[in-house]
């Protein structure tokens, strides 16, 4: 019987300070290398996923943007879910009825990009998006915008804003019944955000998907936050890390030792199966 093993990135597999550590990536290569099938799912982009896992052996496709993209470490996409035009449009004047202007991700002439209004955005979010800037692999990954009428260029995929509770919180209920969305602090900015997604978009419906590429009959999983409650729920197991959101902690099959103790690690190596 394989066994996908899928693990949520930051607050999870990853140090508070978004590091590997050693011993998890010896870890991780010790088990791949035996066989294991392991990949992560993660609402960072490939762009700034991938260099967080430098040195690890992966060897089967993963998951970003919140399930949009399954995709190869050599940027080879697998699966794409993004938005009818209709559906950006619809999303992005929700955000403007609200008073907020989101950050668009977009394809454009087949590269990512994700587009942001300076006048228009919250300091959080303005400070966010610089810190896109200069991408290593893709040095034009940011693309500052100057008018409202270049936000929905290209394929649309995701959008992600970052400001007023209040607003957020308003423009999440009236998005949240007919997409797939996540209003939640931020783990380490503290900032509040509202992520906004296809409806058929997921780290669960990605899962099932890389969960059927991979012919594997199980799926064990592990997470801290909100957006990997839909994750849990479609696993055959889900391990909540101890820094785990309480909402997260109470659906899992065990909580396991924490992000600063290197969790998930060490349970693969007592646990995973071949």
């Amino acid at each position: 019987m394989k066994t996908l093993y899928l693990t949520d990135l930051d607050g999870t597999l990853l140090r508070p300070d978004a590091s590997l550590s050693e011993y998890s990536r010896d870890a991780l290569n010790r088990l791949i290398e035996r066989g294991v099938i392991f990949s992560f799912a993660t609402a960072r982009s490939y762009n700034t996923s991938v260099p967080l896992l430098d040195g690890v052996n992966l060897n089967a496709p993963f998951i970003v943007n919140n399930g949009v993209y399954i995709v190869r470490k050599d940027q080879n996409v697998v699966c794409f879910d993004g938005f009818p035009k209709r559906e950006s449009r619809e999303i992005f004047s929700t955000f403007e009825v609200h008073g907020l202007f989101p950050i668009v991700y977009s394809e454009i002439e087949g590269k990512n990009r994700m587009s942001f209004l300076r006048k228009e955005s919250s300091a959080a979010q303005v400070e966010f998006a610089l810190s896109r800037k200069n991408d290593r692999f893709d040095p034009h990954r940011v693309r500052e915008i100057f008018s409202r009428s270049s936000a929905l260029d290209g394929n649309v995929y995701y959008f992600t804003c970052i400001g007023d509770e209040e607003k957020l919180r308003a423009a999440y209920g009236e998005l949240k019944d007919r997409f797939c969305c996540y209003y939640q602090r931020d783990l380490y900015s503290g900032e509040w955000w509202l992520e906004v997604l296809s409806k058929t978009a997921s780290k669960a419906s990605a899962a099932k998907r890389l969960k059927s590429i991979l012919n594997c009959d199980r799926l064990v999983c592990f997470g801290d936050g909100v957006n990997d409650v839909p994750l849990f729920e479609i696993a055959d197991e889900g391990y909540a890390v101890e820094n785990a959101v309480p909402e997260l902690k109470r659906i899992a099959s065990r909580v396991i030792a924490g992000n600063r103790e290197d969790g998930v690690a060490r349970w693969l190596l007592e646990h995973a199966e071949i």
